[in-house]
C-alpha cells in the first residue's frame, strides 16, 4: 500500500463506522481488533496493516481497494492489433510482454492439402479449437483436432499447423516463450 492510499484512511474508517451506526466496542467484537487499536486507526495515530484492514473491510462489506481508496485500475480492455503471418491472422489477447501470452488464430481455408514444414523454437504451447478442424503435425505424428479439443506440446518438438479442410479453422493458443505450461483442471480434485 502506498502512502497516498493510506492517507485519509482514519477518516474513511470513522465515516464507515458512523454510517453503519456502530460503536468501537461493537466493531471490536466483530473484528477481534481491540477498541484502543480501532480508536488509534481512526485518529491516524496507528499505521494500518493488512492484518487490521482485512477484518475491517469484511465487517464493513467493502473491498480492500475501497477501504484504502486505491487508485482506479484503468481500462482493462486489451486493444488488439491483429498480425498477419504466413497467411494466418493472429490476434493477441494479452498485453503482457513477458510470461504466457494468449492469442486467437484464424488459419485460412485451403483448396489443396498443404505440405507440412515443421519448425522448432523455445517455448511451450497449449491450443483449444473453437471452430473448423486443425491439422497438427508434431514430430512424426499427424493429428486432426475438432472444436472443443485441446492439445499441448513443447515447441522444441518440430510442429506445423494448417486447416484440415476447405474451411478456416479458429483456435485459442497460450504460448510461454520460456517453456511455461498452462495448467488446466477439467474437474475438481476428489476430496
Amino acid at each position: 500500500m502506498t502512502e497516498e492510499s493510506l492517507s485519509g484512511i482514519g477518516d474513511r474508517l470513522r465515516s464507515l463506522r458512523t454510517q453503519r451506526r456502530t460503536t468501537l466496542a461493537s466493531l471490536s467484537e466483530t473484528t477481534g481488533i481491540s477498541v484502543s487499536t480501532l480508536s488509534r486507526l481512526e485518529s491516524g495515530q496507528r499505521r494500518p496493516t493488512l492484518e487490521l484492514l482485512m477484518p475491517l473491510a469484511r465487517a464493513y462489506g467493502v473491498t480492500l481497494d475501497e477501504l484504502v481508496a486505491a487508485p482506479p485500475m484503468g481500462d482493462p480492455r486489451v486493444h488488439m492489433r491483429p498480425i498477419r503471418r504466413h497467411g494466418a491472422l493472429i490476434i493477441p489477447l494479452t498485453q503482457k510482454a513477458t510470461g504466457i501470452g494468449a492469442y486467437k488464430y484464424i488459419l485460412p481455408a485451403t483448396d489443396h492439402p498443404a505440405v507440412p514444414d515443421p519448425r522448432t523454437h523455445e517455448g511451450y504451447e497449449w491450443i483449444y479449437i473453437l471452430s473448423g478442424q486443425l491439422r497438427l503435425v508434431l514430430g512424426d505424428e499427424e493429428l486432426i483436432l475438432h472444436p472443443g479439443e485441446a492439445a499441448e506440446f513443447s515447441t522444441r518438438l518440430p510442429h506445423w499447423m494448417a486447416s484440415a479442410t476447405a474451411d478456416a479453422v479458429e483456435f485459442i493458443a497460450l504460448f510461454g516463450p520460456q517453456g511455461e505450461r498452462a495448467h488446466l483442471r477439467a474437474r475438481p480434485s476428489p476430496a
